[in-house]
C-alpha cells in the first residue's frame, strides 16, 4: 500500500512507546516510591500521566480513559517491586500500561466487528477552516482497527508483535491497519483535506 502524506506513522528511535526518562529523574523516583515514598511516586505519576492517558484514550476512548489511567497506576503501585532496574522506569511502566489497557480493551468485547464500521462517521467540522481533531477521528475508528492502529502507527509495535498480544493473525492485523488508515483518510479528506497550522 502507498504511504498517504496526510497519515504518517510515529516511530520512535530507540524504544517504540516508552515514556521518557528524564535523565535519572523516573528512575530515581520509582526507586524512592519502592523504598515507600508517596511523594516520589506523585513526581513519578505526574511526569508520566499525560502519555498514559493518551494511550488510554486511543485504545479505549474518552469515556473509559480516565479510570483505565487510574487503573494502570494502581497496578504501577502494586508491582513497583517487580521492576527490578534493569530497564528504565518509564519503559516499565509503558509496557505496564500497555498490557493494562490491551486487557482492558478485551474484556470490552469482540474486538473485529463489521457493525462497528456501519457507524463510523468521518468527522465534518462545520467549518472547513477548522482543523480536524485527528484524536477524535481516531477514536470514531472501529475498535479493532484502532487498537492495530494505535499499536501499529503510534507505538511502533510490529505486526508480529500485535498479532501476539491481541491473539489475532498477522493478515488480520495488517488487515485492520490498512482499514483503520482508510477511515482515517477519508475522515481528512472529508474535513477538508487541508493540514492547518
Amino acid at each position: 500500500m502507498e504511504s498517504d502524506p496526510l497519515i504518517q506513522p510515529a516511530r520512535a528511535s530507540a524504544c517504540p512507546g516508552s515514556l521518557p526518562d528524564r535523565g535519572t529523574g523516573l528512575d530515581a523516583d520509582a526507586r524512592a516510591a519502592l523504598a515507600g515514598d508517596l511523594a516520589a511516586f506523585e513526581r513519578f505519576h505526574r511526569a508520566t500521566v499525560a502519555r498514559v492517558h493518551s494511550l488510554a484514550r486511543r485504545l479505549l476512548g474518552t469515556e473509559r480513559a480516565d479510570d483505565a489511567c487510574q487503573e494502570v497506576y494502581l497496578r504501577a503501585w502494586r508491582g513497583l517491586p517487580s521492576w527490578r532496574g534493569e530497564a528504565a522506569a518509564g519503559t516499565w511502566l509503558h509496557r505496564l500500561a500497555l498490557n493494562t489497557l490491551l486487557n482492558l480493551t478485551a474484556r470490552a468485547g469482540p474486538r473485529f466487528e463489521d457493525a462497528e464500521l456501519a457507524r463510523y462517521e468521518p468527522a465534518r467540522p462545520s467549518d472547513p477552516a477548522q482543523r480536524l481533531d485527528l484524536e477524535a477521528a481516531i477514536e470514531r475508528l472501529p475498535r479493532g482497527a484502532r487498537t492495530v492502529f494505535v499499536l501499529h502507527d503510534v507505538e511502533g509495535l510490529e505486526h508480529g508483535e500485535i498479532a501476539a498480544r491481541l491473539s489475532i493473525s498477522v493478515g488480520t492485523s495488517k488487515s485492520q491497519l490498512s482499514r483503520a488508515r482508510l477511515l482515517l483518510r477519508d475522515a481528512l479528506r472529508e474535513g477538508g483535506g487541508k493540514r492547518h497550522a
